[in-house]
């Protein structure tokens, strides 16, 4: 995470300040202001920093696969069965960061860390795995919830944000990663409203902050409630922030919960377009539109509007198409190519933002944005609960 010059904790800073961001004129895009440092990296610096994420990542994906052979017969068997690779490659890149910054390299390397890159790509490739058909059709309570879950909480998050000061960027990202689908949904949001590197790094590490726990936490509380399995899977999918996390999740509440948490999850990833639409119209029309000014052409419009949301709009319909016309067998296992390589390049995003958290910048930008989430969280599980008890109780796997 870039760091930021900001004084005490209750003061504006370069994450909180309710101002706009001064951008050179002419650059339509976040990623151009996002990736401002890069030109003034070499290029060995750029290829030493990916390939540090591309050896942690490696690493990551072998502990996956082994620890649960090695704890075979162990007190930790099932733990080691249950942890999935985010765990895997957030732990490495914090170890990595702790390294690089004990051998003052972490600044020149940076540059290789390519959060945005790596989750956009895993983003588009997601979308060959969400069938649209089979959701609309099959799924609808997942999504009623996913509608109703997603609205309440992003305004929810949204207002309280206002209410504190936050800058009305990182209002977009926090509500967009707490209602919808983590980093994957800050970054759509990111690419929307044009936030700045330092709020899409901080977004990011509080996802994760909370999503581990979460892991953990929500299967055992299913349990100490006695819920369903439709009713545990269907609030795991609608508040754990990440799909693996969900899936991890999922897995330890059992097969029947996994099967719904992510149908419900993929529901919800599938309105990132729409929330990424909506955010786009609203920053350009109303945020940053100057009083008396003219109205935004479509081209300004279009300029800004994140384009990878498109990728993975074109590949949830060309999955959808594809395995209505291949045989069953070969399709699953194309997608499942697919599948794999996107959960390579979800292990490079995790790793690198492990490498980039700065817990200095989590502690300069103050309290208030940890409240606005923890409030948010709070009331997407009370709310989630709610929803999943409602639209599920009577769902049978």
């Amino acid at each position: 995470m870039a760091e930021t010059g900001a004084g005490a904790a209750n003061e504006p800073n370069a994450l909180t300040e309710n101002r706009p961001a001064a951008r050179p004129a002419g650059v339509p895009s976040s990623e151009t202001e996002a990736l401002q440092a890069v030109p003034r990296a070499t290029a060995g610096a750029i290829a030493a920093g990916i390939a540090v994420v591309i050896v942690l990542g490696a690493l990551a994906r072998y502990f996956e696969t082994h620890v649960p052979r090695w704890s075979v017969d162990t007190p930790f068997q099932r733990v080691a069965k249950s942890i999935e690779f985010p765990v895997y490659a957030i732990a490495l890149g914090l170890i990595g960061n702790v390294v690089l910054a004990e051998l003052a390299l972490r600044d020149r390397l940076s540059a290789g860390f390519r959060t945005e890159f790596f989750i956009k790509t895993g983003v588009v490739l997601l979308g060959a795995s969400i069938n649209l058909k089979i959701l609309v059709t099959a799924a609808g309570p997942s999504i009623l919830q996913a509608l109703l879950l997603i609205t309440a909480v992003f305004g929810f998050t949204w207002w309280l944000g206002g209410r504190l000061g936050l800058d009305d960027k990182l209002r977009a990202l926090l509500s967009s990663a707490v209602s919808i689908c983590g980093v994957s949904a800050a970054i759509a949001a990111a690419g929307a409203v044009q936030a700045r590197r330092e709020q899409i790094a901080y977004a990011a590490s509080l996802v994760i902050v909370f999503a581990l726990p979460s892991i953990f936490l929500l299967p055992w509380l299913a349990g100490v409630l006695g819920l369903p399995d439709a009713v545990a899977g269907a609030w795991i999918g609608g508040n754990i922030d990440t799909t693996a996390a969900v899936a991890a999740s999922g897995a330890i509440a059992g097969e029947k919960a996994l099967q719904i948490a992510t149908i419900v999850k993929t529901t919800q990833n599938a309105l990132i377009g729409v929330v990424a639409i909506a955010l786009t119209a609203y920053f350009t029309l109303r945020v940053e539109r100057a009083p008396g000014a003219a109205r935004p052409s479509a081209r300004q419009f279009w300029e800004r509007f994140p384009k990878f949301v498109l990728g993975f709009l074109a590949a949830s319909i060309i999955g959808t198409l594809y395995l209505r016309s291949a045989d069953k067998k070969s399709g699953a296992a194309h997608i499942a190519i697919v599948n794999d390589l996107r959960t390579w390049f979800l292990i490079f995003a995790f790793v690198s933002i492990g490498l980039e958290f700065s817990l200095r910048g989590l502690r300069e930008a103050g309290w208030r944005p940890v409240v606005v989430f923890a409030s948010a969280a709070l009331v997407n599980l009370a709310v989630g609960l709610g929803l999943s008890v409602l639209l599920f109780h009577d769902f049978t796997v």
